[in-house]
């Protein structure tokens, strides 16, 4: 790998001195590297070969940038070597943006200017009908119940160790079934998809988006629940509300004119119940596949903000009861 690196950075950076530095990686299988050259940084991305006009991240940069959203910049790419040389963000994520400061009003500012970049994803996006992978995949019942089925598989079977009966998997699926269609039936717009307070930076006092190659056809609530009800902050339910009002305000001329704030209000509880579960699934799995216990901690929280949305919801009561049963919201998970 090194030598790849070496060879591809000898040749667009002219042989001149630098220094590569390992960044810290997330959950993802990408390998990311600082390069300092003089005075100037970037962001080494190195993955698997790929065929750029094929390539999501690629495509979805592109297509994002022609549509005014503000991602980084591409400086030079190797498909057969599979890296792509990135403008530099530096390291301040909106997560961090809002834990420095004593009063998250502090962060308010960055979180509008987070739902104006959203509104450049779901709507100028979808309606550029210019060839991009995100057109090309979509959220749909069978992906929606993939991702609940994959929270069920690694944190109720796998790290609860809960023993399904035939009746109560059956009446869960059920549920599973029942709310994944729901989303499905919803308008569809281009998703970042991982909408989250680390995948935003903040640059020259701009808001820059990252982690963009998984972006796809779905309903906005996707987003929102992502970003208002991320496991990496605490944001409270005014200042959701206030930002979800604030989204809906810009939104505005893109919506329906039957647009209803109830059956929006509705979709977002029922969306927060699958997009938070997944990622107790995610957070599980990474744990039972690797041992990475960096986000054990997430748990225990993002699973109360389950419970919360699934009370809006009587016929979905058998998956509080087996959440409940299982151990789910008493279990201390960061003593695994």
């Amino acid at each position: 790998m090194e030598t790849k690196i070496t060879q591809f950075l000898d040749h667009h950076l002219d042989k001149e001195t630098y220094k590569v530095l390992t960044l810290a990686g997330d959950a993802s299988a990408r390998k990311y590297f600082r390069i300092i050259k003089d005075q100037n940084t970037y962001v080494l991305m190195f993955w698997e070969p790929f065929d750029h006009k094929s390539y999501p991240f690629l495509s979805t940069l592109n297509h994002f940038k022609n549509n005014r959203v503000h991602v980084p910049e591409v400086i030079a790419f190797n498909e057969k070597l599979g890296i792509v040389l990135l403008e530099d963000l530096g390291d301040l994520t909106l997560e961090r943006k809002f834990w420095e400061n004593q009063n998250p009003e502090h962060s308010l500012s960055y979180y509008q200017k987070s739902n104006d970049e959203l509104i450049k994803i779901h709507f100028h996006s979808t309606l550029d009908k210019a060839p991009c992978t995100a057109h090309n995949t979509k959220f749909d019942t069978e992906k929606f119940l993939w991702e609940m089925n994959y929270g069920k598989d690694n944190l109720i079977k796998g790290v609860l160790q809960f023993a399904f009966n035939e009746k109560n998997e059956k009446e869960l699926t059920d549920v599973f079934t029942d709310i994944c269609k729901t989303l499905d039936d919803e308008p569809k717009f281009i998703a970042h998809r991982d909408y989250h307070s680390r995948n935003l930076m903040i640059k020259l006092d701009d808001i820059r988006v990252i982690d963009f190659q998984d972006a796809r056809l779905g309903p906005i609530q996707y987003d929102l629940v992502s970003l208002y009800r991320d496991s990496y902050v605490q944001m409270t339910d005014e200042t959701a509300a206030q930002l979800t009002n604030d989204y809906l305000e810009k939104a505005k001329k893109f919506l329906p004119k039957n647009f209803s704030r109830e059956h929006f209000d509705h979709i977002y509880e029922i969306q927060s119940i699958q997009r938070c579960f997944k990622a107790c699934g995610s957070f599980s799995s990474f744990y039972i596949q690797r041992q990475d216990t960096r986000y054990l901690k997430y748990i225990g929280h993002t699973l109360k903000r389950v419970i919360k949305s699934l009370n809006h919801f009587q016929k979905y009561k058998v998956f509080s009861n087996i959440l409940i049963d299982s151990g789910a919201l008493e279990k201390n998970y960061e003593a695994l």
